[in-house]
């Protein structure tokens, strides 16, 4: 798994001419001593972070803890920073808007960004995979939300990530499309075998796909739970129900108040 390097690096990180800025090879992410301000004020801070090749890890917390900033920097949007962030060379990121561009069909907004020259075969497979090979041909604008948020998901897929960032993909999705939304990323996952960062402010969502679990807040990873259900998961098991408690919880929420 090649390895990228966000920088700047801060003194205490390790120098870019030595080779031990390559990733440890049991992760898929490693971030040390990670700081990211703005005006002064650290959202960001001193943040640690490792997840390991081929893991689910959802990411919860409260509005401007520094959830998306952070996947903005795993992603290379944000580089301005100090610490380590060492992420896999081929990682992909789908946004809870999908961005689609509406002046091309959806076959190549697929594709778009892509290196060379690729066969419009390779948007038609990954189409096909999240179920919308039919549509191949469509422009944006006939697309309803779930259909929109596939096409962004084929567009992740097609750079074969070994990392797969979420940005609340579900977010703007209305309940039954949320749950074959979720559905399919969960099937995609297990499939395709890349590490997944989820940011989401659903707990029931962190708990129904993730294998772990991390509270974010005042700039740190506060709290880390481990799932470890079977799969596939139902919500009417009581131990889900103990673990969603438990990080509403975490989160400040009273859990019998908040499902009143």
């Amino acid at each position: 798994m090649a390895t990228d390097v966000h920088g700047p690096v801060s003194p205490e990180a390790v120098p870019a001419t030595e080779p031990a800025r390559t990733a440890p090879a049991t992760q898929a992410v490693h971030v040390a001593e990670l700081t990211r301000s703005f005006d002064g004020r650290a959202v960001i801070d001193r943040l640690r972070l490792d997840v390991r090749p081929g893991e689910f890890v959802a990411l919860l917390g409260r509005s401007g803890c520094g959830k998306s900033t952070l996947l903005r920097v795993l992603a290379g949007l944000d580089r301005d920073i100090e610490g380590t962030v060492l992420v896999p060379r081929r990682k992909a990121v789908a946004f809870q808007a999908p961005r689609l561009m509406p002046w091309k069909k959806v076959w190549r907004n697929v594709l778009l960004g892509l290196p060379g020259k690729p066969d419009r075969t390779v948007a038609e497979r990954a189409l096909k995979e999240v179920g919308l090979d039919h549509r191949t041909n469509a422009w944006p604008k006939t697309l309803s939300g779930g259909e929109a948020q596939r096409a962004s998901l084929a567009r992740a897929l097609v750079r074969e990530p070994d990392l797969l960032l979420l940005d609340e993909p579900f977010g703007a999705l209305d309940a039954l499309t949320r749950i074959k939304a979720q559905r399919l990323v969960g099937e995609l996952w297990q499939r395709r075998g890349c590490a997944v960062l989820l940011v989401t402010h659903d707990v029931e969502e962190a708990v129904l796909l993730a294998d772990r679990v991390l509270v974010m807040d005042d700039g740190v990873i506060a709290h880390e739970q481990r799932i470890d259900l079977d799969r596939p998961r139902d919500i009417a098991d009581p131990r889900f129900a103990e673990l969603r408690a438990e990080l509403l919880h975490r989160l400040g929420v009273d859990a019998a108040a908040e499902a009143a």
